[in-house]
């Protein structure tokens, strides 16, 4: 890319960066103003500068061009539009609405693939032609200027909540990482990993987990946990001699552990605040119990494996230096600090917070480990952090934006209700069977679809079964949050665990074997959080709360040694069946 290019993208990042930054201290904005720009400000993105074929190249300026002009039009108008209560004037509101859906089902397409674009075409069909499906399953019919304007001109589909939460929250905490991802925050994770754990048995795969669990804090996916922290944990491990496929395992199931760790969850806190009601603070507290746990039954499988396989801790000249972790720790520590600070000290909500923290995170790009100055680098970091925040909140954009469309389908024709029914004459009124068909709707959605929209359709249908069978709410979306995470370890579709083996040169098949059983918190740990729910009561009732969290830590500790470590098959046997029992019971 040329420099011209590389600054107008820069640019481009900068002003949307400014933008949510300026929603944050403005006040009140119109949802019909700050949505429409926020996807306005997204479509450049994804439709031009991400393009990867010659189709993609030439067919991308026109229809960003036409999707920004319908946004715009969308913002300008919210007044007018504000007034008409979702139904449509005219052929040329129609043109708009259809325009406004089609370019945002191509350009969660081009993000992120057919899956998603593919789910929520099939509910605007439902929604057209669903009147002539027989049965149960049928609806009434909508007329369409009320249908395409409940979901492109009103709050009720492109600008609903979900969007809201992309705006407001959710772009605040990407802008964040990207700041600290550009300067020395993500080698601080790394270095202050390897001092702590380094030098134990199987140092090199515990480096992974730690570095993994602070840097997932950050950047809320596992695929880019595995790209990031696993260029150079992955060569560390295979050069000292680990399988290949445990190398892999190990970068995939700590990597997935990024999106389950708060502050940031892969944006599912933020989307859980909305659906909830829950302070984000409350789910904060909520969620850092099992994520530990699960960072806990990945550290105990290392261990376990190392009784199979030699599997040493990292050279002394591999470790950094005490100063070198102490200096580059303040990178990372000083901005959550300032987080932690904003929302627990001060009360303030945690966009604001985390916008204190961009502030001292992006001084702190233009100091390197030796705390010397130069411009040039600094530059360079700017262009980074800015380029890389819009390419951020694009995607997620996209991936919400889509999501948006089944939720308000959702919504208008009453699905949502009739797979509830569903579920719940599925289960036959049981708590148990309604978890596990859940599960399952959770795991095949989460194949090919990216895990906060496959856990916000889940919800949306399965969450109010599973309340109306007794589950509190928070644990409902939890346990929901969680499952929708399986697809990223669980065969056939298993994206963490692809980027891994191809880092490593290995059979995706024997990576995904060990990241299984090296990752059964993630099957396990939601279960606890259902048998246990006190483990997630840790703002209410730490007392509980740690009681249940170490009742469970022994549970997945005995289940994960007895499936991994060499043992005869009667103690085997005796470790999982008694992890079972204690964790059930």
């Amino acid at each position: 890319m040329s420099l011209t290019a590389r600054l107008v993208w820069a640019a481009l990042g900068a002003v949307s960066i400014a933008f949510h930054l300026w929603l944050v201290f403005s006040g009140l904005v119109p949802n019909l103003v700050s949505r429409p720009l926020h996807m306005a400000l997204a479509l450049p993105f994804v439709l031009i500068l991400a393009a990867k074929t010659p189709f993609q190249r030439w067919s991308g300026p026109p229809l960003a061009a036409l999707g920004v002009a319908a946004c715009l039009w969308v913002a300008w108008n919210h007044d007018m539009l504000g007034d008409q209560y979702g139904y449509l004037a005219g052929d040329f509101q129609m043109a708009v609405a259809l325009l406004l859906l089609f370019v945002t089902l191509e350009m969660a397409r081009r993000a992120i693939g057919w899956p998603l674009p593919l789910v929520a075409g099939l509910a605007l069909a439902y929604a057209v032609w669903g009147e002539a499906i027989p049965g149960e399953f049928g609806h009434p019919g909508l007329p369409m200027a009320s249908l395409f304007g409940t979901l492109a001109i009103a709050e009720g589909g492109l600008w609903g909540k979900l969007t809201g939460v992309s705006v407001s929250v959710v772009a605040i905490f990407v802008i964040f990482g990207a700041v600290l991802n550009a300067g020395e925050a993500g080698q601080g994770f790394m270095n202050v990993a390897a001092a702590a754990a380094g030098r134990l048995r199987g140092g090199a795969a515990k480096v992974s987990v730690l570095s993994s669990a602070l840097f997932g804090s950050i950047s809320g996916s596992a695929s880019a946990n595995v790209a990031s922290t696993g260029a150079i944990t992955l060569p560390a491990m295979t050069r000292l001699g680990y399988p290949r496929a445990l190398a892999g395992a190990v970068e995939a199931v700590a990597s997935s552990g990024g999106q389950i760790m708060p502050p940031l969850m892969g944006a599912g806190a933020f989307v859980m605040v909305e659906l909830t009601g829950t302070p984000y603070s409350d789910i904060m507290m909520a969620a850092i119990l099992p994520a530990f746990l699960y960072f806990l039954a990945v550290w105990v499988g290392i261990d376990a494996f190392s009784l199979r396989h030699v599997l040493r801790g990292l050279a002394p000249e591999d470790r950094p230096a005490a100063r070198i972790v102490i200096i580059t720790s303040g990178f990372f520590l000083v901005p959550f600090g300032i987080l932690l600070w904003g929302m627990f000290g001060l009360g303030v909500t945690p966009q604001y917070a985390a916008s204190l923290a961009i502030l001292a995170g992006a001084l702190l790009l233009a100091l390197d480990a030796r705390l010397t100055l130069d411009w040039r680098r600094t530059a360079l970091r700017v262009e980074e952090a800015c380029t890389g925040a819009g390419r951020q909140i694009a995607t997620i954009a996209a991936i919400i934006l889509c999501a948006s469309i089944v939720i308000g389908v959702l919504g208008l024709t009453g699905l949502g209700v009739k797979i509830t029914s569903l579920i719940l004459s599925g289960s036959g009124g049981y708590l148990w069977p309604a978890l596990l068909l859940t599960a399952l709707a959770c795991l095949i959605l989460g194949m090919e679809v990216p895990t906060t929209a496959a856990y916000v359709i889940c919800i949306s249908v399965a969450g109010p079964a599973l309340t109306a069978l007794g589950l509190p709410v928070l644990q409902a979306h939890l346990f929901v949050f969680w499952y929708a995470l399986l697809s990223t370890i669980t065969p056939p579709v298993c994206g963490a665990v692809f980027i891994a083996a191809g880092m490593v040169g290995e059979n995706w098949l024997k990576v995904a074997l060990s990241a299984m059983a090296l990752g059964l918190g993630l099957y396990l740990v939601p279960l606890g959080m259902i048998a246990n729910p006190d483990v997630i009561a840790l703002a209410a009732e730490p007392g509980a709360a740690l009681v249940a969290g170490a009742k469970i830590a022994a549970a997945l500790s005995a289940i994960s040694f007895g499936v991994i470590a060499p043992l005869n098959p009667l103690l085997r046997a005796g470790l999982v069946a008694g992890g079972a029992v204690l964790l059930f019971v």
